[in-house]
């Protein structure tokens, strides 16, 4: 069984690594429809041949490598139960403790290490790609120091969430998904609170920004929208990466206005004040909060489904992994399948969302700065450092795109001004 096990999942692994390098390399493609030749949005007008090359070739390796490292984790946590490590884990745990505040973690502990370990040439080889193209400028050890402050972060709180669900799950053994949810909904305020002021400063340096000028117009942008901040936060990102960003996160009185240094340093003025109000324009549109509401209303449906799939699965393969109970510790690793499948299966939809509220967020910004030049220079930047792929394949798009292609966005602002243009003949 074990043997037949391995040999199905590494075969269909291989068809699907294969089919996803012909629908990219071969089949897929990743050019500029001739609609778009010649407009804003065509990279042959703002960037150069070898500019144009390398963001294919960068392109088409980091989606490849984004496909294939995808199932990565589902075949380790099946592998985890179908040889029998994760009952070594739980047996490894209870030796340690028989307490749960202690066996849990350390079964976490344990399995995280385990999936670092065994995914970590997908990162190293995707940190290698971003060096080799220009796009990050960390050192080695800068990385590494990220990714261990990453894996303890993670290895901190899914241990607390795990020893709180895997007690709900003893106590309430058929309302624990409920209960857990209870307890999700303020965790997810309390996340979004803290993460600017205690977590993001664990990776980088903030500071208040350099130009205080800057600062005053971006500061007069947000109280136009009723923002209440009072400084516009610089953060060191150029030790890092060539990328831009800019963004608004956190609520209530931890909220921030954070500029990429390196956005600071490719943009002119205009440029900035335009991102900084697309940026805005989430804030005003209360995109944040819609995106908590949604994430809310998406766990009382994910941890119920989770519910009756994990419950399904222990009755129906239980002996052979080792697991008693869904209250086994044992069952983690199914536990944590399922939620990563089910929040696959969503992403397509969560994505589409995200998509839709960028595109609101842009026409805020055209509507605040009326400074279409401005608009389209940014974005050709953004596309020019990061070397993006202004048009990426459909599947592409469905699967790993938060926001609208950058041809989309720039012929979003095209078509805005000319309807502009008509509307004031005397711009």
């Amino acid at each position: 069984m074990k043997k037949r096990f391995a040999v199905w999942t590494l075969g269909l692994y291989a068809v699907y690594v294969l089919f996803m390098g012909l629908y990219l390399f071969w089949w897929a493609d990743f050019g500029v429809p001739s609609d778009y030749q010649g407009s804003g949005a065509d990279p042959a007008t703002f960037m150069t041949d070898r500019q144009l090359e390398l963001s294919q070739e960068y392109s088409r390796y980091k989606q490849f490598l984004s496909f294939v490292g995808l199932p990565l984790e589902w075949m380790i946590y099946l592998g985890v139960l179908f040889f029998g490590v994760s009952k070594l884990f739980s047996n490894f745990s209870e030796r340690v403790s028989r307490f749960s505040a202690v066996k849990i973690p350390v079964f976490v502990l344990l399995l995280s290490a385990l999936t670092w370990f065994l995914t970590f040439p997908i990162h190293y080889i995707n940190r290698w790609l971003s060096v080799k193209y220009g796009i990050s400028t960390q050192s080695f050890s800068g990385w590494m120091r990220d990714d261990l402050i990453s894996f303890w972060i993670n290895v901190g709180l899914t241990a607390v969430l795990m020893t709180v669900l895997y007690l709900l799950m003893k106590r309430a053994t058929k309302r624990w998904w409920l209960y857990a949810w209870l307890l999700f909904v303020p965790y997810m305020a309390f996340m979004m609170y803290i993460q600017p002021v205690f977590i993001d400063p664990l990776y980088n340096d903030f500071s208040p920004l350099s130009d205080p000028d800057l600062e005053n117009k971006i500061l007069t942008m947000a109280e136009q929208a009723d923002i209440p901040a009072e400084r516009v936060y610089e953060v060191n990102m150029s030790e890092e990466t060539n990328a831009m960003n800019a963004y608004v996160n956190g609520i209530g009185s931890n909220l921030r206005i954070v500029l990429w240094d390196t956005t600071l340093n490719r943009l002119g003025e205009n440029e900035i004040l335009f991102i900084m109000a697309h940026e805005i324009g989430h804030y005003v549109m209360h995109h944040l909060y819609f995106m908590l509401a949604g994430s809310i209303a998406l766990g009382l449906v994910g941890l119920y489904l989770v519910y009756r799939l994990l419950h399904l699965s222990v009755r129906k393969w239980g002996t052979q992994w080792g697991v008693t109970d869904v209250s086994d510790i044992a069952s983690l690793p199914a536990l944590l399948l399922i939620f990563s499948l089910l929040s696959f299966a969503a992403s397509p939809v969560e994505l589409a969302v995200s998509r839709g509220a960028e595109k609101d967020a842009d026409q805020y910004a055209l509507e605040m700065t009326s400074d279409y030049d401005a608009a389209v220079g940014s974005f050709q930047q953004l596309t020019v450092n990061g070397l993006s792929d202004v048009n990426p394949p459909a599947l592409v798009k469905w699967l790993n795109y938060g926001h609208p292609t950058m041809m989309e966005r720039i012929s979003m602002i095209e078509d805005y001004q000319q309807v502009d243009k008509k509307t004031s003949p005397d711009k």
